[in-house]
């Protein structure tokens, strides 16, 4: 095809017509509602818990804004993908899918469970995350914010769907190694959860690979299965496919949209909830909706906590001291020491007593909310990390009483405000229904030798959704462009239509640097940040 002519498909992107004018505002009505709902929001909340002096608002409205900017570019860069097929077969008219997808990944974002987010968020060096409002944390995560937008912008430049999930974690284990280099050997400083990052890569390299695999065999078992030949055909002219067809790639579309909102829309949020946390910790550092009943409940949960680990002490004495230096260098070594224990134990205490003399988190003293949380975070991140170390071995009752508590921790500290998801949601939306052409056409023309047709474009996107909700569901951050595009070559290679393999090498290029590109690019802004902050 020519790089240069316009693909019918693009030819008329433009509104036309009294049904699209009420569509675009209704849009923009519940575009300003949400803009509305976000800014009351926020300012309700500064106001129950306000924060002293001009600074902090300052660092925040700058911090929201680059993560915003973030999610922003990653709706124009990845969520392209979703409304390739629907646009190259003459489903939906380019403005008509944009909106469409947009609508779909805002309700993606608002429904979205929160442990995508959180699972980014525990990649983090521990004492960052605890110390996130100091001149260390807003390094961090303006390093990690600064150089996931100048990457994705670079291969969004060039027409690559690079993805931006791959170059979060790039940045994280950026920051995690700089912020590692630059401490003494003394310091107990921690770098990247290696483990943890291996699941979170495993995600990432495998899913590209099920995409091409399963969108393949998927298109082969059409043919076998579906004998409709007008399914394995280009589309003719601009006329749209047959109802039956256009409703199934409609509705795959629908599927990867809502799926991208939900899966990606959260690597955003956790960002968010850090800078909150540092910027306006009296507001956001502790969940203050958790209700009296749940108090209660920690309560009893830190007493079972505490002796579920009582017979794993192994002799050692009842710590006394600070616990907290011993939990934080078991945390940042992820060894367990004599010490360890007992001193979780300790914490564990501390934190329960905190609770019951508030006796709401909405009544911790401002001065306290921040030592109470990070208590709350590390003891929840220690158990985390003693259950997926399986030291010291546990029994199935003191798992379940482990379980418990760390349940009542996260709900005390891992909570995300529903104007967060709202924000995030705008930023997302509308960045699809502005810079979506480049990626389009790079995946409706570039990826093959021939013409997408129906039957290609639904076997890739069908792949897509499950692939990316299944994802969601076990917490795991996939790429919806690695997915997706390697569905479509998957296709391509099934229907023997041959493959572009200028298109092909770059696709596999920006892959294989996304990773090194963005850790380097994080490492260097943390080390240049941390000397200016």
């Amino acid at each position: 095809m020519s790089n240069t002519a316009v693909h019918p498909a693009l030819a008329d992107s433009g509104p036309r017509g009294g049904a699209n004018l009420v569509a675009a505002g209704a849009f923009l009505a519940i575009l300003l509602i949400g803009f509305v709902y976000v800014g009351v929001s926020l300012i309700r909340d500064l106001e129950v818990a306000p924060p002293s002096g001009w600074l902090p608002y300052a660092l925040l409205g700058l911090a929201l804004l680059i993560a915003l900017g973030f999610e922003f570019v990653n709706g124009f860069h990845d969520t392209a993908n979703a409304v390739a097929t629907v646009i190259y077969t003459h489903s939906l008219k380019p403005n008509q899918a944009v909106v469409w997808s947009g609508a779909w990944n805002f309700l993606g974002v608002l429904f979205s469970t929160g442990a995508v987010a959180f699972g980014i968020v525990s990649l983090l060096p521990v004492e960052l995350i605890l110390k996130v409002g100091s001149d260390a944390g807003f390094a961090m995560v303006f390093a990690l914010l600064i150089a996931a937008i100048i990457w994705n912008l670079g291969t969004w430049w060039f027409g690559l769907p690079s993805s931006s999930s791959h170059t979060l974690i790039g940045s994280i284990i950026g920051v995690g190694l700089m912020n590692q280099l630059m401490a003494s050997s003394t310091s107990g400083t921690s770098g990247v959860d290696w483990s943890q990052a291996l699941g979170i890569g495993k995600s990432l390299l495998f899913s590209p690979i099920i995409g091409f695999v399963a969108a393949a065999l998927l298109f082969l078992a059409m043919k076998v299965l579906i004998k409709r030949p007008e399914l394995y055909r280009e589309p003719h002219g601009q006329t749209p496919p047959p109802l039956w067809i256009r409703a199934l790639l409609i509705l795959t579309c629908t599927g990867v949209s809502f799926a991208h909102g939900s899966n990606d829309g959260q690597k955003g949020m956790g960002l968010i909830m850090l800078i909150l946390i540092g910027t306006v910790p009296t507001a956001y550092a502790l969940n203050r909706a958790v209700e009296p009943s749940q108090m209660q409940a920690y309560a009893t949960n830190a007493q079972g906590a505490i002796g579920a680990l009582d017979a794993h002490k192994n002799g050692a004495p009842a710590f006394t001291g600070d616990p907290r230096a011993a939990v934080t260098a078991f945390v940042g070594s992820r060894t367990l020491q004599p010490d360890t224990v007992p001193a979780l134990q300790n914490l564990i205490g501390l934190t329960a007593k905190d609770v019951a003399s508030y006796g709401k988190l909405a009544h911790v003293p401002p001065a306290q909310v921040g030592n109470v949380r990070n208590d709350m975070y590390l003891a929840s991140e220690a158990i985390r990390l003693i259950q997926k170390l399986g030291q010291p071995a546990l029994s199935a009752d003191e798992t379940k009483s482990l379980t418990a508590f760390k349940g009542s921790l996260d709900n005390a500290t891992k909570f995300i405000p529903t104007w967060v998801k709202v924000a995030v949601a705008i930023a997302l939306g509308l960045g699809t229904m502005v810079g979506w052409k480049r990626i389009v056409v790079t995946v409706g023309e570039k990826i093959g030798k021939t013409h997408l047709t129906y039957a290609q474009g639904a076997s890739a996107e069908l792949v897509a959704m499950t692939t990316i909700g299944a994802a969601d569901m076990f917490g795991l951050p996939v790429s919806t462009t690695h997915v997706l595009s390697s569905g479509v070559a998957g296709t391509m290679a099934a229907n023997q239509s041959g493959l572009q393999l200028s298109t092909v090498r770059n696709l596999a290029m920006a892959w294989i640097l996304t990773l090194p590109a963005s850790i380097a690019l994080a490492g260097a802004l943390f080390w240049l940040l941390r000397h200016i902050f």
